[in-house]
């Protein structure tokens, strides 16, 4: 309960205007509903047999339900700590493995998972504190992220970073091939 407790008082501190206006905001947010159904799921799994044979199908409903409304997966099994915030929704998977620090902001079109290789590089990330991940980041393997990072739009981590950093695409693009589209205009023109 203490976990989100900081997730709500996140999510509070970033909306405007007097206490019950922010308060009501608080209740709108996509990304507070993705993370209240999270933190009940985990609230269950803590809890005896009966409770969760009791308890189980209404978490189930509602992690679907913000799956397929809300477009944000996070399962019950990845441990994050308090203070997630989730600005904006739509997109958003978090592996049941992944391990998140505290005060994370997360932002829409994020991936955070498996590298989907056995062996050594295979795993899962450990996310440290206070880390701001921009949108369509994406985060997977067995690396750490360090404390105080922020994770730039678009960004591709696959090795750790360290504490402090702020990791972004390089700006710009390379020409790959001069034979891209050719193909294509000649079967065009013969039509």
């Amino acid at each position: 309960m203490e976990a989100f407790c900081e997730d709500l008082r996140r999510a509070y501190e970033v909306e405007s205007g007097g206490p019950a206006l922010r308060a009501l905001a608080c209740l709108r947010v996509p990304g507070v509903h993705a993370v209240a159904v999270y933190r009940f799921g985990q609230w269950i799994r803590a809890e005896g047999l009966f409770t969760r044979l009791l308890l189980d199908p209404i978490y189930l409903a509602l992690q679907m339900l913000i799956h397929v409304l809300w477009g944000i997966d996070i399962p019950r099994g990845a441990k994050i700590g308090g203070g997630l915030y989730i600005g904006h929704f739509g997109g958003i998977t978090v592996s049941r493995k992944a391990v998140l620090g505290r005060n994370c902001n997360i932002s829409q079109e994020i991936t955070i998972g498996g590298s989907g290789r056995p062996g050594v590089n295979g795993g899962y990330p450990v996310i440290g504190d206070n880390v701001y991940i921009a949108p369509g980041a994406r985060i997977f393997g067995k690396i750490h992220v360090g404390n105080n990072v922020k994770i730039g739009a678009n960004a591709v981590i696959s090795r750790d970073v360290p504490d402090n950093a702020i990791v972004v695409v390089d700006p710009g693009f390379r020409i790959v091939s001069m034979k891209g589209n050719q193909r294509t205009v000649k079967a065009h023109e013969s039509a």
